[in-house]
């Protein structure tokens, strides 16, 4: 019975893996391989060499812990086509298979090491395609007259400043002004950012970890 690793991975923090580990597992099961560990990443994209969940794969690898990797699709071990055929070379010089479920392909011949540089190539391709098509549509978006990113904060901010200095926490100046505690900070950096600049005579505000200081004229 061959040992099998499984390695998961998700871009974002709210996703998980417990779909993509449902999946392995039935098909290591199907090929009567011993799942040895399972490895997985949260919240960190493909593009990013140096991954934990990666890290501990191949280090286990090296170690001869397992002869077979299982993922679910290419991507998710890597997103280059440069980084991804460093890693399944690195298993072959180890005599480790690599098998993803997507693409129904190993790299136990030639061409299944043949399928996986193209595969990975169109991928890596079609991701260039996207980007260029959002790029493209930001600068029409900019021609058009279109704001992008985030919108100004709509917060009087003199009336902020001179209730933070008659003390009200950030807490209570965020409720007073309807707007979130981290946008209450964000004005107090802002403001603190202006006066240094300015050089003009100041009073000192204090936040709960930052000291402010801001213009007499203001307060």
């Amino acid at each position: 019975m061959k040992k099998v690793a499984l390695y998961v991975r998700v871009s974002c923090a709210d996703q998980h893996v417990e779909s993509q580990l449902y999946d392995l597992r039935k098909l290591a099961a199907q090929r009567s391989f011993e799942v040895v560990h399972e490895y997985e990443d949260r919240g960190i994209s493909g593009n990013r060499a140096r991954r934990p969940g990666l890290d501990a794969l191949m280090a286990d690898a090296r170690r001869g812990r397992f002869s077979v990797i299982l993922v679910a699709a290419f991507d998710r071990i890597a997103r280059s086509t440069k980084n991804f055929l460093e890693i399944v070379d690195e298993l072959n010089n180890l005599g480790i298979e690599f098998i993803s479920a997507s693409e129904a392909i190993d790299t136990t011949g030639a061409m299944g090491r043949l399928f996986i540089t193209l595969i990975g190539s169109i991928a890596e391709l079609e991701r260039s395609l996207i980007s260029e098509r959002i790029r493209a549509g930001m600068r029409r978006s900019r021609a058009d007259g279109v704001r992008l990113g985030r919108a100004p904060l709509q917060v009087n901010r003199a009336a902020l400043l001179r209730d933070r200095q008659r003390g009200m926490s950030l807490n209570q100046v965020a409720r007073a002004h309807k707007i979130s505690k981290a946008s209450v900070c964000r004005v107090l950096r802002e403001e603190k950012a202006a006066v240094s600049r300015s050089h003009l005579p100041t009073d000192s505000i204090f936040s709960d970890n930052n000291q402010v200081a801001l213009p007499i004229s203001l307060v």
